[in-house]
């Protein structure tokens, strides 16, 4: 079995404590994130994604519970930047974390704060251009890029900084069909290929269908976690959440309930195309 990377134990976390408008967005939350796993976060607005997510690089310092990155506590001052090297962020807006008028220079900007010769911060660059697929842009400007091009970027600016982890916060809310397939493409290459550990905060259950593990979120704790095949069969609580099956999944059950024996681990349109035509 591997080891868990990333390990959260009774973290709590309340906005505006004591004030008027106090709102509990974890309510000791414990999860293990093995290394080298494809994690999909998912739950309704609220239910405590986004908080969660800034505690796994230390963007939240624990007041309540304790956040584990391989082994070293997140409270402590002398782990905050090895930690944040180590599990790198990826927001929903990638203009944010843009800060270069040219994509190989927004790409070298990590490595060369880090005081990195020159020569390595070229050799990472090339590399992590290469893993996000953007060649052929490294002299493009980014606002010139399309949505799902600048979210590569951004994730190129991570790889750069040569990482372990990669936590992402909605990254695809903002882009067209083309720009997410081209986004899981590379996430999905990065974790089998480059064992990079992935967390993918996501309302698309197409995209956690692609995940070794989904995680449920409900009211600042988790609720449910498997695999998605194990998650998605349990239609009546993501129901309850306000959640969709993937279609493919929605599909099947539909399927089922009148009378056809489909398996519950038909989650992805190829695989009900596949099951169809055997029919």
């Amino acid at each position: 079995m591997k080891p868990a990377f990333i390990k959260i134990k009774g973290l709590s976390h309340v906005y505006n404590r004591g004030g008027p408008s106090e709102q509990v967005a974890l309510s000791g939350v414990d999860l293990e994130i093995k290394k080298g796993e494809f994690l999909a976060l998912v739950g309704p607005n609220g239910s405590g994604k986004s908080t969660l997510a800034r505690y796994m690089n230390a963007l939240f310092i624990p007041a309540e519970g304790e956040v584990l990155v391989d082994g070293m506590d997140t409270r402590r001052p002398e782990n905050l930047w090895e930690i944040r090297r180590r599990v790198g962020m990826v927001f929903q807006n990638p203009d944010n974390q843009i800060v270069s008028s040219l994509v190989e220079e927004d790409v070298a900007f990590g490595p060369e704060n880090l005081g990195l010769p020159p020569e390595e911060v070229r050799a990472r660059v090339d590399e992590a251009l290469n893993l996000a697929g953007l060649s052929g842009f490294r002299n493009h400007a980014p606002h010139l890029l399309s949505g799902g091009q600048k979210q590569r970027l951004a994730i190129a600016g991570i790889l750069a900084m040569q990482p372990d982890c990669m936590v992402l916060d909605e990254p695809g809310a903002m882009l067209d069909p083309t720009g997410r397939r081209e986004l899981m493409d590379t996430l999905i290459r990065l974790n089998r290929q480059r064992g990079i550990t992935v967390v993918l905060l996501t309302h698309n259950m197409d995209e956690a269908a692609a995940a070794d593990r989904v995680a449920v979120m409900s009211g600042g704790r988790t609720v449910r976690s498997g695999s998605p095949a194990e998650v998605f069969a349990d239609g009546e609580l993501l129901q309850e959440l306000g959640l969709e099956l993937p279609v493919a999944a929605e599909v099947a059950r539909c399927l089922r309930r009148r009378g056809f024996l489909v398996p519950d681990n038909i989650l992805t349109v190829e695989a009900m195309v596949s099951y169809l035509c055997r029919l």
